[in-house]
């Protein structure tokens, strides 16, 4: 018996492992055996929609434009393969690749085209921060399979960069609610790589797509671990546990002297402010609102930047001064002078009190700023911001909070970035009314140059437009200016391909712009 027990025994044990072997096999496609592979350390995401999530990574790996940015952050034909422009009757002819196929294998036609611009410019009932970009066009007209018209009422001086946009597949929304459908949580696109899972809180996969019209990646799938804590990805990178992740300056600083590691330096256009909150209360008292463009001289920038950032970045007084073509260098830079900030708090009639801080009419000179606990760099600038405010007078408390509740804060420290064209981010953030003007600012000034700028060709026009922009902005500013910071990645040594000519966007999104060229060794 035992004899038999023991030969069973055995031959059970053969068939588990059996079992286990086409296990592991068939997870194989979840990324067993799925070749090269590369994770990247990053943020959580709501949804994959390239219309509803603009600023993230993945959807510009999973959907294509009719445009794409160039390493110069220029836009060149993707899905198209060329296009014309008739200045008189201001419209684009689209001329489309032929031969491409959604991830499902569905053939990518000009009516997906019309159907995506569409649903921009018609739907009211997308919550998205974009659809003002898409408000000059007119009319979408399909000509043929191939060959799609985009009419303007009137010009519109980066639609080329609007159209980089993720183009989607009509046959999968068409008709459907694309605020709530699945299809955000399970993308379909053309791009490089194709959607596989997403395991919520932990990870999203991707593989890349052997039928992609342009160059094919080199690496087979890539990981997206779900890690937003900084601490929390330096140490993956440490353990091996990803390949690839953007740093705070300080976390990337512990990686710069090991040799089995590389950081990568990239100059972006994400910049950090105080932003009041002009639907709180208190911003809305025109006493309190003559303090904005005072109270950056209060501010020591280059000791924030040195003590926060180590020295990764530059001060900040206008949100387009990376832009070599249409910013003005001579417009106030708003640096640190005590002298003069104590001069204008004198001339608005701010009194210091007894106990250092300023008053007036009996109120003392006191604010929140909100700062969300998972960026730990912004929770440091705000702690040093207070520092130095109230050295001069001025009582900044600080409010680590888990999201920001735009309803009942007074400001937040908050981070945006215009990497293209100025009107491809400005006309958006501080336009009265538009979809990613988040803190309510209103400016009739700033509304006037904002459209002159987006409503022209000419560069000489265009230019004047935004110096009398930053001359409205440095007036009656939307935000207290602090730094451009830069985006420090670390990768092992293994992975090859990142590059830093492209200035990047927003949390220095756009690193995977030549991802097609990225390679890692096993």
């Amino acid at each position: 018996m035992k004899k038999k027990r023991s030969i069973l025994s055995y031959i059970t044990a053969f068939i588990m492992a059996v079992m286990c072997m086409f296990a592991f096999a068939g997870c194989g496609s979840q990324g067993g055996n799925a070749g090269k592979t590369l994770t990247f350390a990053g943020p959580d995401y709501k949804t994959l929609n390239s219309i509803l999530n603009t600023h993230d990574e993945l959807p510009s790996l999973i959907f294509s434009g009719l445009m794409k940015y160039d390493g110069q952050n220029k836009p060149v034909p993707d899905l198209a393969t060329s296009y014309d422009f008739d200045k008189n009757t201001l419209t684009y002819t689209f001329h489309l690749r032929k031969n491409v196929t959604w991830h499902d294998g569905q053939p990518f036609t000009a009516d997906d085209v019309k159907f995506t611009l569409d649903t921009l410019r018609l739907n009211k009932d997308i919550d998205d921060e974009i659809s003002d970009n898409y408000k000059e066009i007119k009319a979408v007209d399909v000509v043929d399979p191939q060959t799609v018209k985009v009419e303007l009422s009137k010009p519109s001086a980066a639609m080329l960069d609007y159209l980089t946009i993720g183009i989607l597949p009509k046959h999968c929304l068409e008709g459907k609610d694309i605020m709530t459908d699945p299809f955000n949580q399970k993308p379909i696109g053309t791009g490089r790589y194709k959607f596989v899972s997403w395991d919520k809180g932990q990870s999203i996969i991707l593989q890349k797509n052997d039928k992609y019209y342009g160059t094919i990646p080199k690496i087979d799938r890539l990981i997206f671990k779900i890690i937003p804590d900084e601490t929390a990805k330096a140490a993956q990178l440490k353990s091996g546990g990803a390949d690839v992740a953007l740093l705070n300056a300080k976390d990337a600083a512990t990686f710069r002297n090991n040799n089995h590691f590389k950081v990568y330096d990239c100059q972006t256009a994400d910049f950090r402010a105080i932003g009041p909150n002009f639907k709180n209360p208190y911003w809305q008292n025109p006493e309190h609102q003559a303090l904005i463009p005072v109270l950056g001289y209060a501010l020591d920038k280059k000791a924030i930047i040195a003590g926060v950032l180590n020295g990764e970045g530059e001060a900040a007084y206008s949100p387009i001064q990376l832009n070599a073509v249409y910013n003005d260098p001579t417009m106030d830079h708003m640096d640190y002078n005590p002298t003069l900030f104590k001069q204008r708090m004198a001339a608005l009639g701010w009194k210091l009190g007894s106990d250092g801080i300023y008053e007036k009419n009996g109120e003392k000179l006191s604010f929140s700023v909100d700062a969300r606990d998972f960026e730990e760099e912004r929770v440091d600038m705000a702690k040093i911001a207070s520092a130095q405010f109230k050295k001069l007078g001025v009582d900044m408390k600080v409010n680590v909070v888990p999201k920001f509740n735009w309803k009942t804060m007074q400001c937040c420290l908050i981070g945006q970035a215009t990497p293209f064209d100025p009107d491809a981010g400005l006309y958006n953030f501080f336009y009265t009314g538009a979809g990613a003007n988040y803190t309510d600012y209103s400016n009739s000034a700033v509304d006037a140059a904002l459209a002159a700028g987006r409503n022209s060709y000419d560069v000489g026009m265009r230019k004047n437009a935004y110096i009398q922009f930053q001359k409205a902005w440095s007036a009656h500013p939307a935000f207290i200016m602090i730094a451009f910071i830069h985006g420090n990645y670390v990768a092992t040594n293994k992975v090859t391909g990142l590059t830093t000519d492209r200035i990047l966007g927003h949390h220095a999104a756009g690193i995977f712009w030549n991802v097609e060229n990225w390679d890692i060794s096993e």
